[in-house]
């Protein structure tokens, strides 16, 4: 009877666990539908649904119709570009268990970043393939350097030291930045505009080249759910489950730098997306990797769809890049969790 009882209340309880998630994921793809209506929309010049409805059917009659074939890849790539980072952010949290694990904060943007500009500055790079495969070396390079100078010492890789060996690198290689465009006055207005971090001037001829590194890293990201799972419970337990732990972390990694190094390569590094979203969507759906990854990757793009927005109303007729709009959101939300974590020996 006791045993009937309490498999009955596991049975509710999965139940309404279902039931909440499939209703935050309802509220989110509402959100998000809504978010890309007014992306299109919103900005400089109001356009009304006639001309929305026009531009989106092939007519380009008059100002507000151009007005949103120019948006429309804008907001494409908006939402490419959150779904990107915050599922690598998930996937570096859930590969290192380190709750301030994101693409901005341990580095991997700025070395995707530095990586490009040493490329363009000494190499003369102007494909955009070559862009994106620089950026990705650069990130997994960073990545791996990070990794190594946090595991030294004792206690091995603790979120502070992962942490703190990312924030240095970042300087180091903002610095390093600095250094290699100052002599390249032919382009370093070009490097600077990019390094803010934004969404303006995008075209489906500059989408092109990205997609099938963004498609190929979400599709690994993705199908790491259950093995991030395992993770999750330690590496023993998980290595007596029948997982590989060393290709587990590889395979997931090699998703998430993918992802953040072909996003730093079209957009500029952006930053705390990776470590916002996650956090709020591990709040609303729980753990399980096999929901927070998919719901990150919504959640993502919501945040800069939204930054986006945010940024072409607040100094209108201009524009903030959504890259400062993040930093305002992120840089709270960073000391909330370090603040939040300290007695859980951080």
């Amino acid at each position: 009877m006791t045993q009937t009882l309490q498999q009955s209340l596991a049975t509710n309880a999965w139940e309404s666990r279902s039931s909440r998630r499939r209703l935050w994921l309802i509220a989110t793809l509402t959100l998000l539908v809504l978010l890309c209506a007014l992306s299109i929309t919103v900005g400089t010049r109001q356009v009304v649904w006639t001309n929305l409805f026009a531009a989106l059917g092939g007519r380009i009659d008059n100002i507000d119709q151009a007005a949103v074939a120019v948006r429309i890849p804008r907001t494409v790539l908006a939402l490419l570009a959150g779904a990107a980072l915050a599922l690598a952010g998930a996937v570096m949290q859930g590969v290192t268990r380190n709750p301030l694990a994101d693409p901005g904060i341990l580095g991997l943007n700025m070395g995707a970043s530095l990586a490009v500009v040493i490329g363009v500055a000494w190499f003369d790079v102007g494909s955009a393939y070559a862009y994106i495969w620089i950026a990705i070396f650069g990130a997994a390079a960073t990545a791996v350097f990070v990794f190594t100078i946090g595991s030294l010492g004792r206690g091995g890789a603790t979120p502070l030291k992962l942490a703190l060996a990312g924030a240095a690198t970042t300087v180091a290689f903002s610095s390093l930045v600095i250094a290699v465009v100052l002599p390249r006055s032919d382009i370093a207005g070009g490097i600077r505009s990019w390094q803010i971090g934004g969404v303006g001037g995008a075209t489906f001829d500059r989408l092109e080249p990205v997609l099938p590194f963004l498609i190929v890293g979400f599709v690994i990201t993705l199908l790491s759910a259950r093995r991030l799972n395992s993770l999750a419970l330690g590496d023993e337990l998980a290595a007596g489950l029948g997982e590989r732990v060393v290709l587990a972390r590889a395979t997931a990694g090699f998703g998430a730098v993918l992802l953040a190094g072909a996003t730093t390569a079209i957009c500029g590094p952006i930053g705390f997306v990776g470590l916002v979203v996650p956090h709020l969507c591990r709040m609303l759906i729980g753990v399980d990797h096999r929901w927070l990854l998919p719901f990150s990757a919504i959640g993502g793009a919501c945040l800069l769809l939204a930054a986006d927005v945010v940024g072409r109303l607040v100094v209108r007729p201009s524009e903030l890049d959504v890259g400062i709009v993040t930093a305002f959101v992120g840089a709270p939300f960073f000391i909330w969790i370090v603040r939040r974590q300290r007695g859980r020996e951080l």
